[in-house]
């Protein structure tokens, strides 16, 4: 098939694309209005050591990953549900929580994600989950000399933020998928009929042989 086969194709079938690509597209923004929004916090906790010597610094990431699972625990998110007086599990907190060291800047990232119901707490949550670790750094700090201790210190304010849904997003998705399994119908309906002879253009090409005239149907 040449260019004006192609041309041909899309001037007679494009209309199957555009169409599921619309309809796609309209079912995946109707989709993004019916999922339950569900909302992310996100705080960030650097460990700094006392002295910038290469030491200190090598002992501070030998204990990042400590400081991940002295966080990742139901006994700290119990801890949270208390002090903050939560009704849910200290399981689903957990569970809905993420603790991610980052040895190259010697950070911790704590996210949490949470229904909408939750959405005007989670920023308090998370924030509680960074001083537990704040506090556990410095209990840590009293038995060590001032020049040895490495500090835990927020790095920046808690950023709440939508997961989801993402409506924009879904659409697009949506109307790309419409659009590429339209593609495929055009194809597999151009495949099945590729025997059907319908123009001089198709008795040449399966003839090979030149057409000199045509009677009309007529």
């Amino acid at each position: 098939m040449n260019l004006i086969d192609y041309g041909r194709i899309i001037l007679r079938r494009g209309w199957i694309a555009v169409l599921l690509a619309i309809i796609a597209a309209g079912a995946a923004f109707g989709f993004s209005q019916v999922v339950t929004p569900e909302y992310r916090g996100t705080q960030t906790i650097l460990l700094v050591p006392s002295r910038s010597d290469l030491g200190l610094t090598e002992a501070a990431l030998r204990l990042i990953n400590s400081r991940q699972a002295y966080l990742n625990s139901t006994l700290r998110a119990q801890e949270i549900i208390n002090d903050l007086q939560l009704d849910m599990d200290s399981g689903y907190l957990l569970g809905n929580t993420t603790i991610v060291p980052n040895r190259d800047s010697l950070a911790i990232q704590i996210d949490v994600d949470l229904p909408e119901q939750d959405r005007d707490s989670i920023g308090t949550i998370v924030s509680a989950w960074g001083q537990k670790l704040i506090d556990h750094q410095n209990d840590l700090n009293q038995s060590s000399r001032q020049e040895d201790r490495i500090q835990a210190r927020i790095q920046d304010n808690v950023r709440v933020s939508q997961l989801q849904p993402k409506p924009s997003l879904y659409t697009a998705i949506g109307a790309i998928a419409g659009l590429f399994l339209g593609v495929v119908i055009i194809f597999i309906l151009e495949y099945l009929e590729s025997n059907i002879i319908r123009r001089r253009e198709d008795v040449e090409k399966t003839l090979n042989m030149k057409v000199l005239a045509t009677v009309p149907t007529d």
